[in-house]
């Protein structure tokens, strides 16, 4: 018969996810945190033509236990010390199955009021728990590239509104400012707003990988001079490489006196500021236009979760509101979410955040914020105190910067060397690393973020890196 499956077929079913999930979540580390296959190796094992005729749950139960859940990377591995982490802490994944069960569209206010009221409070709850002004008001997209892209977009209008009607040609050649250490995400967006490539100004940075304000100055300066038409700067707070923190308060300057928009990417330092005390490293990040956080990166909250912080709310609304007539409803003193951004479908992302803001309270989240920062500084003392490593940038929040020495190698062998010591380190199972480039070398790069990492992860990781870097040498 048509229909969905029969309520007991679901609740076996359901019953058996939750047992599952739970194991998974609870035995991750039973898993190499890479899986052990090569490319093509998990869908050969999949069938080439869909069934044809509906199949028992519990056998697509099994094959997810045998093809999926083995050979996924492990985010969720409390040795993933790659990239940023995006744990998915109990009470998110509970938010997360929640949302999946509800499956409502908040597009509107009247497509889901419960998922639009609860999105702008659960944002007006992060921004008090980071110390951002009260001006500021939140919403969440999916990651912080979109999140970035608007804010370009946003930052178009408000110098050209005409664009809105008339097309890009009305805004003539706009440039983008942003450090080297910027996320790519600033040359995508200019890239898809059809700025170009060539007008993104990747501004020196010093040699602790922050923007050098005066670098900007003289490259928005040359701009004008030039014909070119400066737009909007995007400060980084905890850059993908090394989470240096720009000095926002200096280019907020630069940005009001050449009336520029000022986005603050702090994606994944962001967070940091739920903890009193590393809250100053932030400074000036109150003055942005817009700032985009993360909780999916360092707020234990699953992927994907990016909250957009909008100084002038009315302003963002007139760069994306369209209303068709088969969307206009009579309600009044309500905020239809779909004005915000160019997305209408909209997941409700809000109601993960809720419970896990809850479940763990502000102190919670803080606490483990600084313990992870706490690891990170353990696992820094001992690169700083090995003769046979070396850590190339400051260590503000919790990823750590390094790399092997090899006594009479060239730089490039050097690089070398270490490409084939992650390659060890990450080939044993427990743990996994990622790299960066810093001043064009070679170099590996720890993030811990992950909510069940503890020192003895950390410590396993010191204790591979230093025999597989022994083995090297001989």
């Amino acid at each position: 018969m048509p229909g969905d499956i029969s309520a007991e077929q679901f609740d076996r079913a359901l019953r058996r996810t939750a047992q599952k999930l739970s194991a998974y979540l609870g035995g991750v580390g039973r898993f190499p945190v890479l899986p052990r296959v090569e490319p093509g190796d998990i869908s050969g094992a999949l069938p080439e033509d869909p069934p044809a005729r509906g199949e028992d749950l519990g056998v697509i139960l099994d094959d997810y236990e045998r093809l999926i859940e083995p050979n996924v990377t492990h985010w969720n591995h409390p040795g993933f010390m790659a990239y940023f982490a995006i744990s998915g802490s109990a009470p998110g994944v509970i938010g997360e199955a929640l949302t999946a069960g509800l499956n409502v569209n908040a597009m509107k206010w009247q497509s889901s009021p419960a998922a639009t009221e609860l999105e702008l409070t659960v944002c007006g709850w992060l921004r008090s728990m980071v110390g951002l002004p009260a001006a500021f008001r939140g919403h969440i997209n999916d990651t912080a590239s979109t999140s970035t892209l608007l804010a370009l977009a946003a930052a178009r209008h408000r110098k050209f509104p005409a664009v809105r009607q008339s097309g890009a040609g009305a805004g003539g050649d706009l440039c983008v400012y942003a450090s080297e250490q910027a996320h790519s995400s600033v040359d995508k967006g200019a890239m898809v707003l059809g700025f170009g490539l060539d007008h993104v100004r990747h501004i020196a940075v010093n040699e602790h990988f922050e923007m050098r304000a005066q670098a900007l100055r003289r490259a928005v300066e040359t701009d004008l001079a030039s014909g070119k038409v400066p737009l909007a700067v995007v400060a980084t707070v905890g850059t993908t490489s090394t989470t240096s923190v720009d000095p926002v308060a200096a280019v907020a300057e630069i940005c009001r006196e050449h009336e520029l928009w000022l986005h603050v990417d702090a994606a994944y330092a962001g967070s940091a500021a739920v903890c009193s005390e590393l809250r100053p490293l932030l400074e000036g990040w109150q003055l942005a236009d817009s700032i985009v956080l993360n909780p999916h990166k360092w707020l234990f909250t699953p992927v994907d979760c990016s909250v957009l912080f909008v100084r002038d709310l009315a302003q963002w609304q007139d760069a994306f509101a369209l209303v068709p007539a088969y969307l206009r409803s009579s309600e009044e003193g309500s905020l239809d979410l779909m004005d915000l951004g160019f997305q209408l479908g909209r997941r409700f992302r809000a109601l993960k955040l809720w419970m896990v803001i809850r479940a763990f309270g502000v102190e919670g989240l803080a606490e483990r914020i600084r313990e992870h920062c706490r690891l990170a500084r353990e696992l820094s003392s001992w690169i700083d105190a090995s003769p046979h490593f070396e850590r190339l940038a400051p260590v503000p929040f919790s990823a750590v910067c390094f790399r092997a020495r090899f006594a009479g190698a060239t730089p490039e062998e050097e690089d070398r060397l270490n490409q084939r010591l992650m390659a060890a380190v990450n080939a044993e199972g427990s743990v996994f690393i990622t790299q960066t480039k810093l001043n064009e070398r070679f170099v590996l790069r720890a993030a811990i973020g992950n909510i069940k990492t503890t020192l003895d992860h950390v410590e396993a990781l010191w204790r591979l890196l230093e025999d597989s870097a022994a083995q090297l040498r001989d």
